[in-house]
C-alpha cells in the first residue's frame, strides 16, 4: 500500500468520524416540542423549550422530547354510585399539558405514565364527587331549565296531582360538580407538572337498574294521563 492510498484512507476515515461527530452534536426543537438533556439517565440543565437547532455533547448527552401543545385524554368508562345509591357509568374528557417539562420527566418520564397517573386521579376525584351527589345533580346543569309539554295535554297534566312534567330541583348540577373535579385534581396533577385544564362528563350512562327504574316512571306517568282521558270519557 503505497503513501497516497494510506492518506485517502485516512481521509475517508477521519471524514466520517467528523460527520458522526458533527451530526451527534446538534439536534432540533420543533415549535410544538420541548427537550430533556440526560447524561447517563439524568436531566442536566434547564428544558430546552426554544424552537430551531441546538448543541449537545455528542455521544454522552441524549435528548428526550416532549410534547408542548395541548392533550386530549378520553378516559374509560367508570360505573360508581350516586348518593341516592344509584349505579351509573362516567366518561370524562380532560384536556392537558406539561407546563413543568424538568419535574414531569423526573416523576413520571414518558406520556403513557402520565396518562396513568391522569386515569387514577381523574378517576379517584370522579367517584368522590359522583357520591356526594344524586342522580338528578349529575345530568342536569340548570337550575331554572323548564321542561317542553306537548300543548295538547298541557291542561291535563296541570289537572292531574301529581308531579308530571315537573323537574326536581337541584341545588348544584352538573357543571359546578365538573368544577370540583377539575380542581381538586388540578392541585395533586400540578405536583407532576401537569397542568389540569378542563374536565368534562363527556358521557353518563344509566346502569340497567337504573335505566328500568326510569321506564317505570315514563310509563307511570302516561298511564295517569291515559286514565284521565278514559275517566273523563267515561
Amino acid at each position: 500500500m503505497n503513501s497516497r492510498t494510506l492518506i485517502t484512507i485516512l481521509c475517508v476515515v477521519g471524514g466520517i468520524i467528523l460527520l458522526t461527530f458533527v451530526s451527534g452534536s446538534f439536534y432540533t426543537v420543533n415549535p410544538s416540542e420541548q427537550v430533556i438533556i440526560t447524561e447517563f439517565g439524568n436531566p442536566v440543565g434547564k428544558p430546552v423549550t426554544d424552537p430551531g437547532l441546538h448543541f449537545k455533547k455528542p455521544f454522552v448527552q441524549t435528548v428526550n422530547y416532549l410534547p408542548k401543545n395541548i392533550l386530549p385524554w378520553d378516559g374509560p368508562r367508570n360505573e360508581m354510585p350516586t348518593r341516592d345509591k344509584l349505579y351509573i357509568s362516567v366518561n370524562t374528557f380532560p384536556p392537558w399539558r406539561i407546563t413543568d417539562p424538568l419535574e414531569y420527566f423526573r416523576r413520571l418520564r414518558d406520556e403513557r405514565s402520565a396518562l396513568s397517573r391522569i386515569e387514577d386521579i381523574i378517576g379517584s376525584e370522579t367517584r368522590s364527587a359522583v357520591a356526594k351527589h344524586d342522580l338528578i345533580e349529575i345530568i342536569r346543569t340548570d337550575k331554572d331549565r323548564k321542561p317542553l309539554k306537548d300543548e295538547t295535554l298541557q291542561e291535563m297534566t296541570e289537572d292531574v296531582s301529581t308531579n308530571i312534567g315537573v323537574l326536581p330541583p337541584i341545588r348544584r348540577g352538573r357543571h359546578a360538580i365538573e368544577a370540583d373535579i377539575r380542581n381538586d385534581a388540578r392541585a395533586k396533577l400540578a405536583e407532576l407538572g401537569i397542568e389540569l385544564l378542563d374536565v368534562r362528563f363527556k358521557r353518563v350512562n344509566y346502569n340497567a337498574t337504573v335505566a328500568e327504574k326510569i321506564y317505570e316512571r315514563m310509563v307511570s306517568e302516561r298511564q295517569q294521563i291515559a286514565s284521565k282521558f278514559r275517566s273523563e270519557g267515561q
